[in-house]
């Protein structure tokens, strides 16, 4: 049986294995700690639960517009208004099943064979597969530990070639949890004005998830916002995840492509999904507030903990739900010579879950997620020091 050539370019996911292999080793009767995926352990809130009984009972269960129902288009245009002060027209945005699609969707509208996107390592881990997969080239820059894992406009302009078509990167950052300011971004935005071809794709899905104040967005530079094409979704936020919303906005001739992907893939995403979207995104916030206390809560007495664990070099996250610790200090320790043979160590002989560095670009960390309950946290913490103390 030959299958087609493109699967040899991408591989699965390493967050989507380590949750499968828990789930495996749980259905084993082994008491594993999950802290691979980046899933709120937070119930959807009620409102939203509402809206969508709601829309089925007044008949929203027929196929919806490929871009999304009209009125959803609209809330998102208010939300960008209300909570980034960016101005977009309901034809500029369009939804998905999932902020991922929206990236798949706008990768595949952009790049053409050979084209190179400049990806800042650390990185989630897709988006150099998307790359790979619509027969780009991946151009990796590295972020330092020391910078909170972000690069410098310095480095953006020597990583730029002519043939440099997309930029991509998120902002709070899924895996370090890193922020940029809005006087970084200011100097990003600046490099790009004197490229005008490039595109820059804006991962905002961890717009909420953040401990230091006001979110900011590249595209509030109007001499690039044209280049800007924002992703973001209900997931995170709204503790949303298998609801399978996302929603992008940018260049007109953008979304259009995009919507021609989409219309031949899945057409519009879940109408029911989409008619409880309105009430999220326009509805009472006091839950998503509710839970950026308790990811800070844990945020703060997960950075604490595993800085008392010796050989550990652990950031202060700004945002989002991970911490990245540096763990070189434990490489060429009995037979542990990579992060991924780490993250298996800890499987076996602690029982927590987590994901090797190398799938998000750098082979010296592994990522740690705490979008689960407190007493969980410290139980994996203190399995995780005693594991790592019998390894060094």
């Amino acid at each position: 049986m030959v299958l087609a050539s493109r699967l040899s370019k991408i591989e699965e996911p390493q967050t989507i294995r380590m949750a499968k292999l828990s789930r495996e080793l749980r259905a084993q009767g082994k008491d594993i700690i999950d802290l691979s995926l980046g899933e709120p352990d937070f119930k959807t809130p009620d409102h939203i639960v509402n809206a969508a009984i709601q829309a089925m009972h007044d008949g929203y269960t027929k196929y919806p517009p490929v871009a999304g129902f009209p009125e959803l288009r609209q809330a998102i245009c208010e939300k960008f208004k209300r909570d980034n002060n960016l101005i977009y027209s309901p034809d500029q945005v369009m939804v998905s099943t999932g902020a991922k699609q929206c990236i798949a969707n706008a990768m595949l509208s952009i790049i053409n064979d050979g084209d190179e996107v400049i990806v800042p390592a650390p990185f989630w881990v897709t988006y150099a597969d998307l790359v790979k997969l619509a027969d780009g080239t991946v151009v990796q820059v590295n972020g330092k530990f020391d910078n909170d894992f972000k690069i410098t406009a310095q480095q953006l302009e020597h990583a730029i070639t002519p043939k440099t078509k997309l930029f991509i990167f998120s902002s709070p950052c899924n895996p370090t949890g890193s922020i940029y300011t809005h006087d970084e971004l200011s100097e990003l935005a600046a490099v790009f004005a004197q490229h005008p071809n490039i595109f820059i794709i804006s991962d905002e899905i961890y717009e909420y998830i953040n401990f230091e104040g006001k979110h900011e967005s590249i595209a509030q530079f109007e001499s690039i916002k044209n280049q800007v094409i924002i992703i973001n979704g209900l997931s995170k936020g709204y503790a949303m995840t298998g609801w399978r919303l996302g929603y992008m906005a940018g260049p007109k001739e953008v979304i259009q492509a995009c919507e021609k992907i989409q219309s031949q893939f899945t057409s519009g995403p879940n109408s029911i999904t989409q008619r409880a979207a309105i009430t999220a995104l326009l509805g009472d916030m006091e839950p998503t507030y509710t839970m950026q206390h308790a990811f800070k809560e844990r945020r703060d007495y997960l950075v604490a903990a595993l800085r008392e664990i010796k050989g550990l070099k652990v950031n202060n996250p700004p945002g989002a739900f991970y911490v990245f610790p540096d763990i070189t200090e434990y490489l060429g320790k009995q037979d542990i010579h990579t992060a991924e043979e780490l993250s298996m160590y800890l499987l076996d002989k602690a029982q927590v879950s987590c994901v090797t560095g190398e799938a998000f670009g750098d082979p010296h960390c592994i990522r740690i997620s705490y979008a689960t309950s407190l007493d969980k946290l410290k139980e994996a913490v203190q399995r995780i020091k005693k594991a790592l103390e019998e390894l060094a």
